[in-house]
């Protein structure tokens, strides 16, 4: 059984390792690789402590995915925030990435945003049809915004209403 929780403290770790893996797979997320740990500690704390949405799927007590949603820190653009995710290849496929989203969403709603956005390579057609399917809309396109091993990737901007 996979449970869906908010992060503490006592996740950082495993989500340190996590976020490493699929950044690994250079396909997927904004990095190639997972920031310092002090960096992602520091990442999770704030998270917590500014009360933003950040939930971890574990299975066996280990993170095998997470979604979050940071407020963005301006006032004129406090109503909204990013969300970003991802779950180790093992467990895709299976509907964990639609249970962690919608759970992820009713928090930033519950915690008074009232748009979240995100942006997703083109070819990760997965993600795209998970974001369709619990609301999102494509509200641009961004051309050869990432490269990488020589090879440029076309970003779209998607977001989300409540």
């Amino acid at each position: 059984m996979i449970e869906i929780i908010a992060i503490s403290e006592t996740h950082i770790e495993s989500f340190h390792r996590a976020v490493d893996t699929v950044a690994r797979e250079r396909r997927y997320l904004a990095f190639l690789e997972a920031p310092p740990l002090e960096a992602t500690r520091s990442f999770v704390l704030d998270m917590i402590a500014q009360g933003n949405p950040q939930f971890v799927a574990l299975s066996g007590g280990e993170v095998a995915g997470w979604c979050d949603v940071r407020r963005h820190p301006r006032p004129i653009y406090a109503h909204a925030g990013i969300l970003g995710m991802g779950l180790l290849r093992p467990f895709r496929g299976q509907g964990l990435g639609t249970r962690l989203i919608r759970t992820t969403l009713d928090a930033a709603r519950a915690a008074g945003m009232t748009r979240v956005e995100l942006s997703v390579r083109e070819n990760n057609l997965n993600a795209i049809a998970l974001y369709k399917r619990v609301g999102f809309a494509v509200e641009g396109l961004s051309r050869n915004a990432v490269k990488i091993d020589d090879v440029y990737e076309n970003v779209i901007q998607m977001a989300l209403l409540f």
